[in-house]
Order: structure tokens, then C-alpha cells, then sequence
């Protein structure tokens, strides 16, 4: 056997070296194989009637395409996609869902590439970090390539934020600025809202730029919405106390209750007072809004002022000014509590987003920021899951009455003696 053709049969020196990768790398391209293969059989049944002229069956196999390779996560897999004759002249061709013509690269890789990115990898350093984690496939990951990735993601936002909202319904809203520097002296304020749907889900509703959080910014956010058809006013809405997004609120749905996230109040709190104290009304500040019903909430509430008021009234003040909007969750499903208290659908996406920005002195353009931002959120809710409790958001969306977190049950009427 001469050495061209031991070339031709010789596996890769990763394969030779983990075994195992090699039999999970046989594994996927039977699975791909099988899976293809399933995808032809249904469209050839769905086409069966078909016949020709000469009464053959007009839709047939026709050998295959020419082999690729695929980049996935355990490695180059090569696959090859059947082809089928269409005789009746049609123009049937079989494009296989799972394996699309341009496809070149696994979604998780797509997906890994922004999350690199938003974790302070440069973009010429791509390979070298990709490459630790999927082997020599990443050597097609040039900076040219990341950069044109970055530009589609800008237009999947484009087209996103173009979607129809007519047949949506979020039941609540979360709502959260968060700021990014940009070409070192320019900041951009990242305006963020999620929503919960009627069925429990999380939804990524906008991520747009703005102006600080100015109510113009917020306002035009939520009247872009409106516009795409969300009509159907949420009941809650969850934010920190930026009053531009409160008065813009207002104005765009003013029949949604306003609740106050406690995380951000008890950093500005305890921001006004000495490090020696902030323990004692930290714990203060959790018998508030742990208590288990209003009342209990508002003794507690009066417990901390009269404890704190004397000595720190800027810090009290900063608490009391809020108290009805801080308290407005124990009008909803108590299960739904821990859900309504903080903005951290939110928070905890965007502590990547902070990383990135310690990482670099900019994050590159406003666009740039933006399409990085939307692709993370993106990838972030296919793992959120549903709110506890959410069968009870159709009890909220009926109107039904909760105090301290139970459905209120009308009292039957007795007739008078």
C-alpha cells in the first residue's frame, strides 16, 4: 500500500489519540445519516401519488450530493445529503431541514461564538480558545468570519424587533437599563424588557438603545410595541425607580400596576448609610418584604423607620417613598412572589454584559453592543423556564382578586332573620 492511499484511510490524530472521541464522532454521522434518511422517506411518501407519463412514480432517489463536513461540538463530522429525480417535470427537489444547504457549522457553535465575545475573548483570539474546546474545526473560525457572524446577528435583531406582538399577551413585564461604555467616553443605555406570557413563559419583548433612561428613551420603546399590536395592557410591570420609564409607562399602559424591585432598593439604601449599620437594616429591610402578608409588611416597614429614621432620614427616606409600590406584589398569586420582587431575569443575564465591559475599555460600536447584547438574551431564553405557579395567570388575567397572595373567595350572602 503506498503512502497516498494509507493517507486516504488514516484516521485524524485526535482520533487516534481519544478513542472515544472517535466512536462519539461515528455516533453522530449514523444519527445524521438515520436522521436524513427519515426526512427523504417522509417527503417520498408525501409525493408517492406523483406519477409520470408512463405511470412511474415521478418523484424517485437520485444518488446523493457531494460529501461536507459539518463543525459541530464533538468535532468535523462529514455527512452527505441524498438527492431525488423529479420526472414529472415539477421542480421537486428534498432539502433536508436538519441539514440545510449552507450550513456549515453547528447552532451551538453559533451560539458559543457571542458568549466568547461577551466574555472578553477578542475576536483575533477566537481559534486559539474555540480550538481548546473543539479541536482543529476551529480553524475556520477566522476574525473575518466572527466579523461577518456579527453582522448577521445585527440583522436577525433588525428583523426581530419588526415582529408582530398582536397575538401576544404578557401578563408581566420586567424592565431594566443597564449601562455600557462605548467608544470609551460615550455611554449607551441598554433598555431591556422581558414579559411573561398567559402560559408562563419568559419572552425577550425589546432590547433597544437609548438616551440614559430618559422617559423619551422608555417611551418610545413602549409606544414601538404598541404599534406591532400589543394592545392588552400588562398587570405588573417590574422595574427600578428610573422615573423615566415609570411616567412612560403611564403613559403607554396606564392601567398596569407598578412594583418596585427590592434588590434595587436596598442598594440605594443602604448606598446612604455607614458600612458599620448596613448589615442591621439589610436584615431589616428583608423582614419587609419577607413577611407573609401585608399588614405584617407594613408593621415591619414602621419597625425599621422608627429604628433607622432618627439617625440616617436620607436612607429611610429613600425607603418610604416607595412603600405602596414596593408592597404591590402581595395583590398577585403568592407563588408568584419571588418572581415579582426583583428585575434578575434581567440582572442575572446581564452580569455577562458588565464582564465583557470590565474586559475591554468599549465594547466597539452602539450596533455592534446591541446585536452582542441580543444574541446573549437570545441564547439566554431558550433556558428560562416557566414561572411557578403559572396556571394562576389566567386567574390575573381574568381579574380575579388576590389579597396577601390567596384568590379571594366571595363570602356567601346569609339572609336576614
Amino acid at each position: 500500500m503506498n503512502q497516498s492511499t494509507l493517507s486516504a484511510v488514516e484516521p485524524p490524530v485526535s482520533d487516534l489519540s481519544d478513542p472515544l472521541h472517535s466512536l462519539i464522532r461515528q455516533g453522530a454521522r449514523e444519527l445524521i445519516a438515520a436522521a436524513v434518511e427519515s426526512e427523504l422517506e417522509a417527503m417520498l411518501k408525501h409525493h408517492q401519488h406523483r406519477c409520470d407519463d408512463q405511470g412511474r412514480r415521478a418523484v424517485v432517489r437520485n444518488g446523493y450530493l457531494p460529501e461536507r463536513t459539518i463543525q459541530t461540538g464533538v468535532g468535523d463530522v462529514e455527512v452527505r445529503v441524498p438527492k431525488v429525480r423529479d420526472r414529472s417535470g415539477s421542480g421537486i427537489k428534498f432539502n433536508s431541514s436538519l441539514l440545510p444547504p449552507y450550513l456549515k457549522r453547528a447552532r451551538s457553535l453559533d451560539e458559543l461564538i457571542p458568549w466568547l465575545y461577551l466574555r472578553g475573548v477578542s475576536t483575533g483570539d477566537f481559534q486559539e480558545a474555540l480550538q481548546a474546546l473543539v479541536g482543529d474545526q476551529a480553524k475556520g473560525l477566522s476574525p473575518n468570519t466572527v466579523a461577518r457572524l456579527k453582522a448577521g446577528w445585527l440583522e436577525e435583531h433588525v428583523q426581530w424587533r419588526r415582529q408582530d406582538l398582536s397575538q401576544k399577551h404578557y401578563v408581566y413585564l420586567w424592565a431594566d437599563g443597564v449601562y455600557s461604555r462605548v467608544r470609551m467616553d460615550d455611554k449607551l443605555c441598554l433598555l431591556v424588557i422581558v414579559g411573561v406570557t398567559e402560559h408562563g413563559r419568559k419572552e425577550l419583548v425589546a432590547v433597544e438603545d437609548g438616551y440614559r433612561e430618559s422617559e423619551a428613551s422608555w417611551h418610545e420603546v413602549l409606544t414601538d410595541l404598541r404599534s406591532r399590536g400589543l394592545q392588552r395592557p400588562p398587570k405588573l410591570a417590574i422595574g427600578d425607580g428610573a422615573l423615566g420609564f415609570w411616567a412612560a409607562l403611564n403613559k403607554a399602559f396606564p392601567d398596569t400596576r407598578h412594583q418596585r424591585c427590592w434588590v434595587h432598593k436596598i442598594a440605594n439604601v443602604l448606598n446612604k448609610l455607614p458600612k458599620a449599620v448596613q448589615p442591621k437594616v439589610k436584615s431589616a429591610l428583608h423582614d419587609i418584604y419577607l413577611a407573609e402578608t401585608r399588614e405584617a409588611a407594613h408593621q415591619a416597614f414602621d419597625r425599621a423607620l422608627a429604628r433607622f429614621g432618627t439617625k440616617y432620614p436620607k436612607a429611610m427616606m429613600c425607603l418610604e417613598k416607595d412603600r405602596d409600590d414596593l408592597l404591590a406584589f402581595y395583590d398577585f398569586p403568592a407563588k408568584h412572589w419571588v418572581h415579582l420582587r426583583t428585575t434578575n431575569p434581567i440582572e442575572s443575564t446581564f452580569a455577562t454584559v458588565r464582564l465583557r465591559t470590565r474586559k475591554s475599555r468599549n465594547c466597539g460600536s452602539r450596533d455592534t453592543t446591541l446585536a452582542m447584547v441580543f444574541k446573549l438574551l437570545q441564547s439566554a431564553g431558550r433556558r428560562w423556564k416557566r414561572i411557578k405557579g403559572f396556571q394562576l395567570l389566567r386567574l390575573v388575567v381574568d381579574n380575579v382578586e388576590f389579597r396577601d397572595g390567596e384568590q379571594v373567595v366571595d363570602q356567601p350572602k346569609h339572609a336576614a332573620a
